[in-house]
């Protein structure tokens, strides 16, 4: 039987009295792949952010492999941001970003067994030709490929991904897509990614959350997409890419 990897219980998180979340529970097991859709404002970062420990609940409990986020141990959990967050004007090259996933801090020499992890992670995701480029000099797609390689250069059990094909182009995002579906057939990562890509999300994942504040539906692509579900969701129909799956009006 597989390892619960989350378990959430009438979570609700609020900033003085705005409620970003209310009263979410569910539960992913390890090896799962969740993909969080829903409007702007929905509370996905939200979420994101407290199952990383970065926000405290308001109320209910969160646990990562049955702790509190904050004493899970640092190796065990991969984190990639939106690519707006990210300063790409600091002067650091590939290698230097890569290997702070292993670090946690800035250094410029490297032991032979740091150079190796690196050398290693920038194979896996195709980018052993940029290892000296400076981050500035990097396409969306690459800075992306580039934070992706840092948080998974310990190999961590739950990898959290917040919009990352974001301002890609579709090339890009087919790389960084096959970069996850390696990274789960090689080392079982539970992963959990925010995206507003309905059509990756139907063919990609195991499991879907449509969330707006609260869980509007939760469960296998097939169930969770459908005409209601997206009505409730987000008011309407509708989304930016061409759909070539069917949603269903009753499932």
């Amino acid at each position: 039987m597989n390892e619960i990897a989350i378990d959430i219980k009438n979570l609700s998180v609020h900033f003085g009295k705005f409620c970003a979340l209310g009263k979410i529970t569910f539960s992913l097991t390890s090896s799962e792949f969740l993909t969080i859709i829903g409007p702007n404002g929905g509370g996905k970062t939200t979420l994101i952010k407290t199952i990383l420990g970065l926000i405290e609940p308001s109320e209910g409990t969160v646990k990562v492999f049955g702790r509190n986020p904050k004493d899970v141990p640092f190796r065990e959990i991969g984190y990639v941001p939106q690519i707006k967050t990210i300063d790409r004007t600091f002067p650091a090259k590939v290698f230097e970003v890569v290997a702070t996933g292993l670090t946690g801090k800035w250094q410029f020499h490297f032991s032979k067994d740091i150079r190796q992890q690196v050398h290693k992670v920038l194979e896996f995701c195709g980018l052993e030709n940029l290892e000296n480029r400076q981050i500035n000099r990097l396409s969306g797609g690459e800075l992306q490929r580039v934070f992706l390689a840092r948080s998974i250069i310990r190999r961590p059990r739950l990898l959290l991904l917040d919009e990352p094909a974001t301002g890609i182009d579709t090339i890009a995002e087919t790389d960084f897509s096959k970069i996850l579906e390696n990274l789960q057939k090689e080392f079982q990562t539970t992963i959990v990614m925010v995206t507003h890509d309905w059509e990756y999300a139907f063919y990609h994942s195991t499991t879907v959350m449509l969330l707006n504040k609260t869980i509007i539906a939760f469960g296998a692509p097939k169930k969770i997409f459908t005409e209601d579900n997206l009505q409730k969701t987000f008011g309407h129909i509708g989304h930016e890419h061409n759909l070539e799956f069917t949603i269903e009006k009753n499932v």
